[in-house]
């Protein structure tokens, strides 16, 4: 069966087409996938990937190949992984640098439940919010910049930082006074 074939009977919600894309891929597609990140991670990724062109088919636009398409979502998804991965770790390393000399009692504030709270509130912001935030905080990108890359005005991207530093606030009040230290090297516009 061709791929525009496939492609087609996809679209119009052939299970069994979809079934045999999963069946022929999936394997491949996590070995593959083991090159960039562990085992468990890259089941899930592949997994996830196979939800969303199933949640998708009626949107896909594939312009070489499916097999090409799928090799080539499934590296991108795997890069973004490493990316949120090494994120995590980049605010580990900074609040651990900035904390591990500062306060003499270990039981003042602990390091690991800092960064956790920090982390957790950050995920839990609206999704707009926290690439506009990441982006702007952790990428050290300008407002322009950041506007430019999610292709939204200045304006919306001051409003969303707004916005992302109230919600962080209130979720991170009993921690107010030393993330106003912490955040006062992040660069700001």
């Amino acid at each position: 069966m061709e791929d525009t074939s496939i492609l087609q009977s996809l679209q119009e919600g052939d299970r069994k087409v979809y079934k045999q894309i999963f069946l022929t891929y999936y394997s491949p597609l996590c070995e593959y996938a083991t090159r960039f990140i562990p085992d468990q991670d890259a089941e899930e990724l592949v997994q996830g990937l196979m939800m969303f062109i199933w949640e998708h088919r009626e949107d896909l636009v594939i312009e070489n190949s499916l097999k090409s398409y799928l090799f080539t979502a499934t590296r991108n998804r795997c890069l973004n992984a490493v990316k949120k991965q090494q994120y995590h770790q980049q605010i580990h390393t900074f609040l651990y640098e900035k904390l591990k000399d500062q306060f003499k009692d270990p039981d003042y504030y602990l390091v690991n439940e800092l960064a956790e709270n920090i982390e957790k509130a950050i995920r839990e912001l609206p999704d707009t919010y926290r690439e506009t935030f990441i982006l702007s905080r952790f990428r050290e990108q300008t407002h322009a910049q950041v506007a430019q890359t999610l292709g939204v005005s200045v304006k919306t991207v001051e409003y969303r930082i707004t916005q992302s530093l109230r919600i962080l606030r209130v979720k991170l009040k009993d921690y107010l006074p030393l993330i106003l230290f912490l955040f006062q090297d992040l660069p700001f516009e």
